[in-house]
């Protein structure tokens, strides 16, 4: 069941979130990568639950993926990421952001994320967003890679205990998405 996240599911989120990353993304970062990321590039983010742009998937119960898209500035990151920007972007000359996906291991490769993101791209669509941008994981590229988005740049975020993390910026144009929208 897809729906959207609330405030009361972040301690279950938070715990989604680490060990989604701990063992689906432990073949592309190191452990030290993957510690240091953890609740700064890697967290919940509350704006998008305010904002009502964050989605969950329930299977049997239990949160089994989260993601969502915004409609803010930021790009990537958790509640405690210090370049967080939440001014508005402007959907005529801005791109959405695609945010903060995630799936439990037990759940991985079964469609979710490809499900949140359709959910999310429609959504962006409805708002009036031409364009998605976001930042990939190397565990995620090949998600967004299958649905459209472009790799644009590399680029390696510091993290607090001063390894780098590498995050591709990927972006896709809405234009076919609005027009079957529309149709």
């Amino acid at each position: 069941m897809l729906r959207l996240a609330t405030l009361d599911d972040v301690p279950e989120l938070r715990a989604l979130i680490e060990q989604s990353v701990r063992t689906l993304q432990a073949g592309d970062y190191s452990a030290k990568q993957i510690e240091g990321s953890l609740g700064t590039v890697f967290g919940v983010d509350r704006q998008l639950i305010r904002d009502q742009t964050y989605f969950v998937i329930e299977v049997a119960g239990k949160i089994a993926a989260c993601g969502g898209w915004s409609k803010r500035k930021t790009l990537f990151g958790g509640d405690h990421i210090t370049a967080k920007d939440d001014a508005l972007l402007d959907p005529v000359t801005d791109a959405a952001r695609i945010r903060a996906f995630f799936v439990h291991p037990d759940s991985a490769r079964q469609g979710l994320g490809s499900q949140m993101l359709q959910a999310c791209e429609r959504a962006a669509v409805e708002a009036g967003f031409h364009s998605l941008e976001l930042g990939a994981t190397l565990t995620g590229e090949p998600l967004y890679l299958k649905h459209g988005f472009e790799p644009t740049q590399r680029l390696e975020v510091p993290l607090p205990n001063g390894v780098t993390l590498c995050i591709i910026h990927m972006t896709k144009s809405l234009i076919t998405e609005r027009i079957l929208h529309l149709a």
